[in-house]
């Protein structure tokens, strides 16, 4: 038995070591790892000649990063901005060489066409996955709501034929079961959501203090 001898010139061993990228997530981000997973409707045990639960579930995770819900609704010719029903406005109707369908505006709210019956999950589940082991504070799940791009007028008067609706990313803070809609806060230029002091929004935005 001989003892493990370490070189004179180990350190120029480790200089001269290359090692490719990491596929580690370095950048900064307010939402947790689980939340981005995908419900995977698959044993924990795997079947000889299928793939293991945890492959299925990165190639699906990284197969719903590609999909954009715009550009998935373009494709069917559906603009977003005309989703959200609007004041009706008697004076500037347009003609239906223009429109091409109908010279009726869009009045009836998206809720009503709203069905959850092939959700992958509830409402508390979705909310849930902000929830990391071994923390009691939960933090904001990701997901991109249809909102306008102008804040004050958005609260103002939410169907001013003045406003443009875009779907943008959003981090989902809380769900209200009574009205059954969603709190969201946009997200900022990093991909963060905070508050008006840079701090992250915890626990749906409720503090100690209220």
């Amino acid at each position: 038995v001989t003892k493990f001898k370490m070189p004179g010139n180990f350190k120029s061993f480790l200089d001269q070591q290359m090692v490719g990228p990491s596929t580690e997530a370095l950048a900064e981000s307010d939402f947790p790892v689980q939340s981005f997973k995908p419900k995977v409707q698959m044993p924990f045990k795997r079947i000889p000649g299928q793939n293991p639960r945890k492959v299925v579930e990165e190639r699906r995770r990284r197969l719903y990063l590609t999909f954009d819900i715009a550009e998935l609704l373009a494709s069917k010719g559906i603009d977003s901005n005309q989703l959200m029903p609007r004041h009706y406005d008697p004076d500037n109707i347009p003609p239906i060489e223009e429109t091409k369908d109908s010279v009726f505006p869009i009045y009836l709210p998206l809720q009503v066409f709203d069905d959850n019956e092939y959700d992958c999950r509830t409402p508390e589940e979705w909310i849930s996955l902000g929830l990391e082991p071994g923390s009691s504070d939960r933090k904001p799940v990701p997901g991109k709501a249809l909102l306008p791009t102008d804040d004050v007028l958005g609260h103002e008067d939410p169907k001013s034929q003045e406003l443009i609706y875009k779907w943008i990313d959003v981090g989902v803070l809380d769900y209200d079961k009574e009205t059954e809609l969603y709190l969201v806060h946009k997200t900022d230029k990093k991909g963060l959501v905070r508050d008006e002091e840079g701090r992250p929004i915890l626990n749906g935005g409720i503090t100690r203090e209220g």
